[in-house]
């Protein structure tokens, strides 16, 4: 066999044993559940992940170095984790441990929580030391290799961490990826890479931004909101009027909006991917924030695949007020700049043409009565964007939707 025959069957091995490449826009847990069972179809997904949450345990990790959020970022890698490596268990159980205690920025918003060991900032740092020394019991179940790193990265992460860190309900998944951040040049990307190699995740998980930013709305009844913890209704008071717009601020302190830009290798494996879905999950928060920073909509529009919106089946507490038709209308005037999406008013050949290229597919359960407001055929089939019926919910998963019946689903579109 010639050098350039073998060269040849080498790339059509590697092109073979590929799998397909869809990529999701999403953020938190919501799609935990579809991610995992996707990695089983394949093992090269994309999830692009939103790094601007302001609640909880990255609060804290975010004001002490000047970071955007990891906490979504390690859930995703966690939620890709191989579990049929060895020791791959221990390792996924130190990663998802939480120290004890309620972190100070939801101190105010926990008056209704059970009651949890108190630990004092004392005793937490102890417990992290133990754990850094490889004294703890989590880490000292790991596997020598799993443990040594372990152990190093709790290192590293200690002789970093201010005084003043509230270590309260601490990830300790995010404390390690946050050290991996530090070492690797405060680079998002890299970090998470590593820690994706360690966890063996099946898929690639890329940070939308390496740039710390905050999220802003404004709702109709015109109260600004800064922060996203502030209008999720996870850790606050959900919204009482619905959301009207969204951008990004520098700081909680300034609602002035600012611009970032995607990097450009999410902007080319954003045209490259076999299918793109916008998914399940806090819609504003997750989905929509994904599409904010500069070359994100334009990376869409360019590339040639279909494009699929998973709308919430109504427990979404940010889409107060809001049907399938808005949220649609949403995607689209974010992703096509200047499209009367709302009104479908213009030439339908042009409104068709515009919608197509940001959005293809509506993909929904087969009872629409899940769907606050409907699904709103005629606009949809005005725009050109084909709606997909399937049985998506089941007993057992209701009132949520059934991640093997969506992955199926899913496989099929691409």
């Amino acid at each position: 066999m010639t050098t350039q025959s073998m060269e040849t069957g080498n790339m059509r091995e590697a092109q073979t044993s590929r799998g397909p490449s869809p990529l999701f826009f999403s953020g938190g847990t919501a799609l935990g559940p579809v991610a995992s069972a996707l990695s089983q179809y394949t093992p090269d997904a994309v999830h692009v992940i939103t790094t601007f949450d302001s609640g909880g345990s990255s609060a804290a990790l975010r004001a002490a170095f000047g970071m955007p959020a990891v906490g979504d970022v390690r859930a995703r890698i966690m939620a890709l984790s191989d579990p049929g490596r060895a020791g791959q268990a221990d390792v996924m159980r130190l990663l998802g441990h939480r120290l004890p205690g309620t972190p100070s920025v939801l101190c105010c918003c926990a008056a209704n929580a059970p009651a949890e060991k108190k630990c004092g900032p004392d005793e937490l740092v102890a417990t992290l030391r133990a754990m850094a020394s490889g004294e703890h019991a989590l880490v000292k179940a790991l596997c020598a290799h799993d443990r040594a790193w372990a152990c190093e990265r709790l290192c590293a992460f200690l002789e970093q961490m201010p005084d003043s860190l509230d270590l309260a309900g601490a990830s300790i998944g995010n404390l390690i990826l946050t050290a991996e951040y530090l070492d690797c040049g405060r680079k998002l990307q890299e970090a998470a890479r590593r820690l994706a190699e360690k966890a063996g995740a099946r898929g690639r998980v890329l940070p939308v931004t390496e740039d710390e930013a905050h999220l802003c709305v404004r709702l109709v009844n015109g109260e600004q909101i800064v922060g996203q913890h502030r209008f999720t209704g996870k850790s606050a008071d959900r919204i009482t009027s619905p959301i009207e717009e969204l951008w990004l601020s520098a700081s909680l302190g300034d609602p002035r909006p600012i611009a970032l830009r995607a990097s450009a290798e999410l902007g080319e494996t954003i045209r490259r991917a076999d299918l793109i879905c916008y998914p399940v999950g806090s819609f504003f928060s997750s989905v929509l924030a994904n599409l904010l920073p500069e070359g994100v909509s334009e990376a869409v529009r360019a590339a040639p695949c279909c494009k699929v919106f998973i709308p919430n089946l109504g427990n979404d507490p940010e889409l107060l007020g809001h049907s399938v038709r808005a949220q649609a209308s949403f995607l689209l005037n974010r992703l096509v700049p200047g499209m009367d999406s709302v009104g479908g008013t213009g030439a339908p050949e042009q409104a068709s043409w515009q919608a197509e290229s940001a959005l293809t597919t509506l993909l929904i359960d087969d009872d629409e009565s899940r769907y606050p407001g409907g699904i709103p055929h005629a606009w949809l089939h005005r725009l050109g964007i084909r709606v997909v019926k399937a049985r998506l919910v089941t007993p057992r998963s209701s009132p949520y939707l059934d991640a093997e019946l969506v992955c199926r689903q899913l496989m099929a579109l691409l």
